[in-house]
């Protein structure tokens, strides 16, 4: 192992940050969305809108839609904090939705625990490890 390589659990976290935890959120609070009512399914669907508000971001070089004003703002705002607020942030209003009203599903809140869970998790061991 040479000494600038980087480590097993830093590739892991980049790799669950920028290509997992967003897709896997925006699935849950497609599910909740479809399955709650009232207060829990407009909570899962504003926390569907901003998954899927930052997968436009993190594909958009891809489809060569990087330029202009708003895609830098929106971009270092992604990345400020290795990008944890910007994801709890998004993962915010479907936790919240796990005690409104209308909420349905328990595993969904199971599932949204772990996944938040292994992203704090992988952020931690690469900060202490």
């Amino acid at each position: 192992m040479t000494f600038f390589e980087p480590s097993p659990l830093l590739l892991a976290l980049i790799f669950v940050r920028t290509f997992v935890y967003l897709e896997v959120l925006a699935l849950l609070a497609l599910a909740r969305g479809l399955i709650a009512r009232g207060p829990a399914r407009l909570a899962a669907l504003l926390s569907l809108l901003l998954a899927l508000a930052g997968l436009a971001l993190t594909f958009a070089p891809a489809l060569n839609l990087n330029q202009g004003p708003v895609f830098a703002m929106a971009s270092q705002a992604m990345t400020q904090g290795q990008g944890l607020p910007a994801l709890l942030l998004a993962s915010a209003p479907l936790l919240v939705s796990a005690v409104l009203p209308g909420r349905r599903a328990a595993w969904i809140d199971a599932l949204h625990v772990i996944l938040i869970g292994t992203l704090l998790g992988l952020w931690a061991a690469t900060r202490w490890l």
